[in-house]
């Protein structure tokens, strides 16, 4: 197992930027696959973002692609989302996860998750 802890939640208005770090320890972590999801109330857990072992390859959901940047330092066992143009429907808690994966995208392959940081961005 790996432990991740989130920060850098907040209130933003619409149209801000907020930038999301996730600490991993307790396995290599440039050997683990990471990646972002979101939880809206009343909504199920969906994808945000996901990047490789290397950090060479990423992948975006839709709704956050030209938006939102995931990257990641090895060195410092962090993962970040770098979120721009934020919008009222991007207000979920986030959450970064762990993948024996070199790159993951369901929730399935994921075995290791953060406690959540909170993302509001009001109406």
């Amino acid at each position: 197992q790996v432990q991740l802890v989130e920060s850098g939640g907040g209130l933003v208005q619409a149209g801000g930027s907020l930038r999301l770090s996730c600490a991993a320890s307790g396995r290599t972590f440039s050997r683990l696959g990471m990646g972002w999801f979101r939880q809206a109330p009343g909504k199920a857990r969906e994808f945000v973002a996901a990047i490789s072992w290397s950090g060479g390859t990423t992948y975006y959901a839709d709704s956050v692609k030209g938006r939102f940047t995931i990257s990641r330092d090895n060195a410092k066992n962090t993962v970040y989302l770098q979120m721009n143009e934020l919008k009222p429907d991007d207000t979920a808690v986030y959450y970064c996860a762990a993948s024996r994966l070199t790159l993951a995208r369901g929730d399935n392959d994921y075995d290791s998750w953060g406690q959540g940081t909170q993302v509001t961005v009001p109406s």
